[in-house]
């Protein structure tokens, strides 16, 4: 049987967790080869200064089943980065799924695979999923099929498999090999991980959080929200996507 090729981005200023929570999962498929993908093969440090080291370039890239894209500050600079949208371009082409992590599903839209997706992504980023064509959802993990196909292709490309905040690639990774694999062997993966998480505090979701922890976030995330949104408005322009309902670029 041939191997399950599985890849996934990795780049400078990303958080490690985006990459490193799927590959936990990932890397333990029957059957998986697992390639850590970069432009070069120069180690690159994450937001929080962790290095990470790629096996392999984009361009030495075999065609992949599945393509791992996460998120973190540096997504920034990837949306308009068109050697890394024109590699996601051509794998969603006939991947069986691309699965974004965090602000992961941002670099996606920008490459234009969101058009008419339901996708997740963090939770101070959701709202502009919109500005991408896709369509919002809080849901954790959120499982989608591009509508309409991909441009000149006679099928609609891959599954979009799309997780909520950093963390939740853990969730989305599970729910991947799930459709990879059937459920049990995801959950015994989920077992071998002991991925049975009790957190000492609500404090995870907005909803959940006291208000004074929800403002100490915002705040610290104003720089890099407002850059975020300035980008999406400029990107949409160039994918030629209409205003989101409401908001004006």
């Amino acid at each position: 049987m041939d191997p399950i090729e599985i890849g996934a981005i990795v780049f400078p200023r990303m958080d490690q967790l985006d990459f490193s929570g799927p590959f936990e999962v990932l890397s333990r498929v029957p059957g998986a080869r697992f390639h850590v993908l970069w432009k070069d093969k120069t180690p690159v440090r994450d937001i929080q200064g962790l290095i990470l080291t790629p096996e392999m370039t984009l361009a030495e890239a075999p065609n992949l089943d599945v393509l791992v894209v996460p998120g973190g500050w540096g997504q920034q600079q990837l949306m308009d980065d068109e050697v890394v949208l024109s590699f996601i371009r051509w794998q969603a082409s006939q991947a069986r799924y691309v699965f974004s992590v965090c602000t992961g599903a941002l670099i996606c839209g920008a490459a234009g695979l969101l058009k008419g997706v339901r996708a997740t992504t963090h939770w101070a980023a959701l709202h502009l999923l919109e500005y991408f064509g896709a369509i919002p959802s809080a849901e954790r993990v959120v499982v989608d099929s591009p509508k309409p196909a991909l441009p000149n292709r006679d099928r609609e490309g891959a599954v979009i498999v799309s997780a909520a905040g950093v963390t939740a690639g853990i969730d989305g990774a599970l729910r991947l090999v799930s459709l990879l694999c059937g459920d049990l062997v995801a959950q015994r993966i989920q077992l071998a991980m002991q991925y049975a998480p009790e957190p000492p505090f609500e404090s995870g979701s907005p909803s959940t959080a006291p208000p004074e922890v929800l403002d100490a976030v915002r705040a610290m995330g104003r720089e890099i929200a407002q850059l975020r949104l300035a980008t999406a408005q400029r990107v949409s322009r160039r994918l030629g996507l209409p205003n989101p309902p409401g908001r004006i670029n």
